[in-house]
């Protein structure tokens, strides 16, 4: 069985605010920076899910609502393609196009 790993490094401050946030693929050599990182776990034994939610003092504000806005765009994607739910994914991008229009000033084209 092969293993790959996805490594997430973290530079704090005094007060463990993220100050640089570095992330490695090992399989394809990607290395990256990030302002933000959200991170989500299903714990099947749980069955709940634990989720690690990071960002830099350096994240704008207006930068966290498009890092949303794309989240949601992405999540509806996800869900389509793992569970073939069409109709909700839509109803769940109709939400991002609603925060898109609210949050960014994003019209629908």
């Amino acid at each position: 069985m092969k293993t790959s790993d996805i490594t997430i490094k973290l530079q704090l401050d005094d007060n463990h605010v993220p100050e640089r946030i570095e992330w490695e693929a090992e399989d394809n050599g990607t290395k990256s920076t990030s302002k933000a990182v959200l991170l989500s776990l299903w714990d099947e034994k749980e069955r709940n899910t634990l989720r690690i939610d990071l960002w830099t003092k350096e994240m704008t504000v207006d930068e966290m609502k498009s890092f949303f806005h794309q989240n949601l765009l992405t999540l509806a994607d996800t869900f389509e393609r793992a569970t073939g739910e069409g109709k909700m994914a839509a109803q769940m991008r109709d939400f991002a196009a609603y925060f898109g229009e609210h949050m960014l000033g994003l019209k629908e084209v």
